[in-house]
């Protein structure tokens, strides 16, 4: 599940007058519910006999965030094929490790996988049954967070950030926000130790030159964007150019923005004020925005869905652009992902692109996304 992601921008509608307008996009409640269950016929189709989703070792991983999708969208766990999803998962639980990743000899990803199967197993059952595996799969993860245990200070660019595993593995904003998403998911305090260093990291990884980031690029951009990683004296995604095209983009910024919201910064905080000053000026759901045009639709559809947690994190309704228009967003983003969906069901990125190109991935991050456009008479 490799991703960092991309894009430019889309125009806004401006209000007659001098009043700003609503966003336009106004889905009934009948397209939530057709795009979900057909994204559900397709998934049950392209399963494996093995109860995973796409190739191996992806389907370790891939197999989580369809789990996870299915289930929030109103698959019950005891249903095929989410049972079926599940049992895979459980069979990917490391008793010597304590990760959910498999087999350490065939293992890959291991922070990824480990953070998006804790998620999947926090879905299927809200009691006790995981309790001790998530407890071992996150004290694994805290284990490989870079701090003081892994021979970090507060004063490097590793600091606080997680990477995809291994003791060479150099920490980016992509993979520290699945794993502080995991920690929150099973039941970490805000207060831990492990959020507090992360946030650390995050704040290293924005376009706001301030006491949280003196590096040079900070500086130079000042946006209040975020790119891929701090860390190496700053890498980005953003275009080829990775050490020096250290602008910020869509799915990052917005990873980043829930990321700080999950480690208890308010949104009264600077970092917080200057990354949604950036939202603003960059709302839209026909890119990623920040990247370059010809990179626009990379990882749109992991955009999509850290589109939605973010939101979601800022427990509101409406965002209201720099325009001062107010937009609908679970309208919004449900328009945008149902007129994306094949006649099959399925939904794919023809822009492949971090494994975009794999339907099975793509649909699950899009059901991911529309757990939180819901319908709230559903």
């Amino acid at each position: 599940m490799k991703k960092r992601l991309l894009a430019p921008l889309f125009a806004f509608a401006v209000a007659a007058a001098l009043v700003p307008a609503p966003s336009a996009a106004q889905p009934k409640d009948d397209a939530w519910k057709t795009t979900v269950e057909k994204a559900g016929a397709f998934l049950k189709k392209s399963q494996k006999e093995d109860g995973s989703w796409s190739a191996e070792p992806q389907n370790r991983g891939v197999t989580g965030i369809v789990v996870v999708g299915l289930i929030r969208t109103g698959t019950k766990p005891d249903e095929a094929p989410v049972a079926n999803g599940v049992k895979f998962v459980e069979s990917l639980v490391n008793p010597k490790s304590g990760h959910i990743a498999g087999d350490d000899a065939k293992a890959t990803l291991i922070n990824y996988t480990t953070s998006i199967n804790i998620m999947a197993l926090n879905a299927a059952n809200k009691g006790d049954k995981y309790k001790a595996v998530v407890g071992n799969a996150t004290k694994y993860l805290k284990e490989y967070q870079w701090d003081e245990g892994r021979g970090k200070k507060a004063d490097s660019d590793y600091y606080g950030g997680a990477g995809y595993a291994g003791d060479k593995s150099r920490p980016d904003l992509s993979n520290t926000a699945f794993f502080l998403e995991a920690l929150k998911e099973a039941g970490v305090s805000k207060d831990d130790k492990a959020f507090k260093n992360a946030l650390v990291f995050v704040s290293r990884c924005q376009n706001f030159k301030s006491e949280y980031n003196t590096a040079p690029w900070a500086e130079k951009n000042n946006d209040g964007s975020f790119a891929y990683t701090g860390a190496n004296g700053g890498e980005n995604r953003r275009s080829d150019d990775t050490k020096n095209d250290m602008g910020g983009y869509g799915s990052m910024t917005y990873a980043g923005v829930k990321s700080m919201i999950y480690c208890g910064v308010s949104k009264d905080d600077e970092r917080l004020k200057k990354a949604l000053e950036w939202i603003g000026k960059n709302y839209t759901l026909d890119s990623n925005p920040g990247m370059p045009e010809a990179n626009s639709q990379r990882g749109l559809f992991y955009y999509y869905h850290t589109f939605a947690k973010t939101m979601d994190a800022l427990n509101i309704d409406q965002f209201t652009d720099a325009k001062g228009v107010k937009h609908d967003w679970r309208a919004d983003l449900t328009a945008a992902i149902a007129k994306r969906q094949k006649a099959d069901g399925s939904f794919v990125n023809e822009t492949d692109r971090w494994m975009e190109g794999d339907p099975n991935l793509v649909t699950g991050y899009a059901l991911i996304a529309l757990s939180y456009t819901q319908p709230k008479n559903k």
